[in-house]
């Protein structure tokens, strides 16, 4: 009786039964360690898939706001430059009456011929006439600095550049050959005006020129071209080409024609009262 009753009450090999625990206990911990890295990773790849699809639902639904703004950016420039260029010729208007009042109050004293004079001189009316072409340009391969026989003027590394001092040169020799009115890249100098240098850039009265830089002189054309590069200051010029590859170029022209400078202002000056003596 007691070999049946035990048969019966331990009817399971104990070598099963602990495979059978071990198995339990496993299931219990968690699965086999690359089944768990398997669904990991595939996690990962959903959510990642989800964190792609997210991103791009928002893009598309911001798409259309950032291309808004864009486009109202676009708009305002738009508007502002025309304002801009509105005043700008109102501007212009204006200072063509101020001109013209001027001439007729002065053609009234006998000096209408006196104030186209001075108009010419000062830059303040836009002026035609024969004159030469001068074409000033960097070199082929100029850098903005560098080793290698450099040009050093007042802390300036010259390695092929035009500089502002070049420019000062080339318009003071211009002005001493006889030259009447000069203009650079369009821009009209005058008695006040100012050849600067903010890096690299060269500035006429404050407004930056980009190469190659067009300088037009109005004058006896042969006579000025002449007397300018035989000068001290065509030389140098002719030199900065021989030394340091920057391209120049000059010619004759029948008809220039200059525009006004943009302000004339005269801040101190007052006309005279006083008549001289005989």
């Amino acid at each position: 009786m007691s070999l049946l009753t035990n048969v019966m009450d331990h009817s399971l090999d104990e070598g099963y039964a602990e495979a059978a625990a071990r198995k339990r206990a496993e299931g219990a911990a968690g699965m086999p360690r690359t089944v768990r890295a398997r669904l990991g990773l595939a996690a990962g790849l959903v959510l990642a898939a989800l964190v792609v699809t997210v991103g791009a639902a928002q893009a598309r639904i911001a798409a259309p706001t950032v291309a808004k703004e864009r486009q109202e950016l676009i708009d305002r420039i738009q508007r502002e430059t025309a304002a801009a260029d509105k005043l700008e010729g109102k501007v212009d208007k204006l200072r063509d009456d101020v001109s013209a009042r001027q001439r007729a109050a002065l053609r009234q004293d006998g000096g209408g011929d006196a104030a186209d004079l001075v108009g010419i001189l000062s830059g303040a009316v836009a002026v035609h006439g024969p004159g030469v072409k001068l074409v000033v340009d960097d070199a082929k391969e100029a850098t903005t600095g560098g080793e290698g026989n450099p040009r050093e003027t007042s802390g300036f590394s010259d390695t092929g550049r035009v500089r502002d001092r070049d420019m000062q040169r080339v318009v003071n020799g211009l002005w001493e050959s006889g030259a009447e009115a000069i203009a650079i890249n369009g821009q009209r100098l005058t008695a006040l005006s100012a050849i600067r240098a903010a890096g690299d850039a060269i500035l006429v009265d404050n407004r930056p020129l980009v190469p190659p830089y067009t300088v037009l002189a109005v004058g006896d054309g042969q006579r000025l071209s002449t007397r300018f590069q035989n000068s001290a200051d065509g030389l140098y010029l002719h030199a900065l080409q021989e030394n340091y590859g920057i391209r120049t170029g000059i010619s004759t022209e029948s008809d220039l024609r200059l525009p006004a400078a943009p302000s004339v202002i005269v801040r101190t000056a007052q006309p005279s009262t006083e008549k001289g003596t005989s």
